[in-house]
């Protein structure tokens, strides 16, 4: 009988980046997905800048700069002309190494994450479908149907949801998926084309007509365009061509389309499920949430469940922590997809919202208002981090504890490039390891060799204290770039205590 410590469910981007990080820590984790091929077509395009930012711990974010494109301003359109401009390759400047939009569509992304998974020496098994499950308590009994049609029994540590909205995995354990479901009905056309949306930014059309944007992607004359159907079109989504689609929002885009690579439909619904852990099985992206593609968010949320889920798994299995550690897992990250899923809903019920009031509030008030609110240098800071979800922190995690500065445990390692030394050079080797900007004394040098901390000490500079950071303060940094404690006082008890009540062990 087959037996891993970790079986994922689908190799989309949040099994694959599981697989991957598990690998990177020590799990050799199994894949397999009921596709027999990867998908050559996708809806996902934006990688933002906390996905860079964590994809650098395993030398990825260099592929994704190079094969992707960057998005120099987003442009608003009414009544066939545009009537602003939000300039983005400095939006995020200092906050970030990456502050800016970066497109580099899913079946691409995919693809290279395939890859760089089977130079680890594991690979996508296809065709292979999940037919039941039993939690046993001390693992996971499984049920796999192959392509021949041969069923397996195979036993896991570990079983890990990332099969997307219908995901069997949520269904077998009956977690409930409260939500709704859009009227409108989205499209999406890969084409080769050529007018003024095709400049290699990214273009949205607020008119009372069907919502319309046109992403940019790499290559010229290449775009993606993303809109709605909401008149009785809607009800024969499935039969749509790209011939069906009103003309009004292309026309005022002025988008001239000589070649249609690809054409789908879907519905978009907005949805979290009720539980992301039962025992010994997990939910991650879109199995567990799924929300309007407003704000590009959802595939990097379904990464950031992944990198959240792979470091506790892994510390568990190779008996670094306690299992107690992964009841962390759940509360972290619902809360965060319930707030995703009531943000995207708001903004895109704004954008598409039908009548007088709001097409005057669309075509009127937005595009006076937007520009002159993001040449404020708070209000643009706030978009970014919001957006680019660097502001996504654990605070009330049972995992955090104390303040040092601006800086909360629970709160993302704030980036400082200063004094020649990148802070987040160190996140690289998946470790717990602590952080000093200033001095560490004698005693907790002491504490970090007999805990089997790593122990990182910057010169302080002024830009750690712009950063948000404390002089001389301590902050102990989960394997995934989170503070888990920060503290100024007695910094070296503080950490004997914060080590001796969490479910994390010394390394040997």
């Amino acid at each position: 009988m087959h037996r891993s410590d970790v079986l994922i469910v689908g190799a989309g981007p949040t099994g694959l980046v599981l697989a991957l990080w598990l690998v990177a820590q020590g799990v050799r984790p199994r894949i397999i997905d009921l596709n027999r091929q990867p998908a050559t077509t996708s809806r996902a395009l934006a990688v933002q800048a906390r996905t860079l930012e964590l994809y650098q711990q395993l030398d990825l974010t260099g592929h994704v700069l190079r094969h992707g494109h960057t998005v120099a301003a987003i442009n608003l359109w009414v009544k066939g002309a545009p009537v602003a401009h939000l300039p983005l390759t400095r939006i995020g400047e200092g906050l970030t190494p990456y502050g800016f939009l970066q497109i580099f569509p899913q079946d691409e992304h995919e693809r290279f994450l395939i890859e760089r998974l089977r130079a680890e020496g594991i690979s996508v098994e296809r065709g292979v479908e999940l037919r039941g499950f039993i939690d046993q308590g001390d693992q996971v009994q499984v049920q796999l149907l192959h392509p021949d049609g041969h069923l397996e029994s195979a036993e896991t540590l570990y079983l890990a949801g990332c099969d997307g909205a219908r995901s069997t995995v949520r269904h077998g354990l009956g977690s409930g998926f409260p939500g709704g479901t859009y009227q409108q009905v989205f499209y999406v056309a890969d084409v080769q084309g050529q007018g003024p949306t095709f400049n290699g930014e990214l273009h949205v059309d607020l008119d009372e007509a069907d919502f319309l944007a046109v992403f940019p992607l790499a290559g010229n004359g290449r775009a993606r365009l993303i809109g709605t159907v909401r008149d009785e079109r809607a009800a024969r989504a499935e039969s749509l061509r790209l011939e069906d689609i009103s003309r009004r929002a292309i026309d005022h885009l002025k988008v001239q389309v000589d070649q249609l690579n690809w054409f789908s439909t879907y519905r978009v619904h907005h949805r979290v499920t009720e539980q992301f852990r039962v025992g010994r099985t997990f939910l991650l992206g879109d199995a567990a949430h799924v929300h309007s593609p407003a704000g590009g968010q959802g595939m990097n949320t379904g990464i950031g469940d992944a990198i959240n889920l792979a470091w506790k798994l892994a510390s568990v299995i190779t008996g670094r922590a306690d299992e107690t550690l992964l009841d962390s897992y759940e509360p972290e990250r619902i809360g965060f997809a319930r707030q995703l899923v009531a943000t995207t809903d708001r903004v895109f019920t704004f954008a598409t919202a039908q009548g007088p009031v709001a097409d005057l509030l669309r075509t009127r008030l937005a595009p006076l208002l937007i520009p002159r609110a993001l040449a404020l240098g708070a209000v643009r800071e706030w978009l970014f981090r919001t957006v680019s979800q660097l502001t996504l922190n654990y605070r009330h995690s049972a995992l955090s504890d104390g303040a040092a500065g601006h800086v909360h445990g629970g709160d993302r390692l704030p980036w400082v490039n200063a004094g020649g030394r990148d802070n987040f050079t160190a996140l690289q080797t998946l470790e717990w390891q602590v952080h000093v900007y200033g001095k560490a004394g004698k005693d907790l040098q002491a504490v970090c060799a007999t805990e089997g901390l790593r122990l990182h000490v910057f010169d302080w500079h002024p830009e750690h204290g712009e950063a948000g950071l404390a002089r001389h303060a301590l902050y102990l940094v989960r394997p995934d770039g989170y503070v888990a404690l920060a503290t100024g006082d007695h910094p070296a008890p503080a950490l004997s205590d914060y080590l001796a009540r969490s479910p994390r062990r010394p390394t040997p």
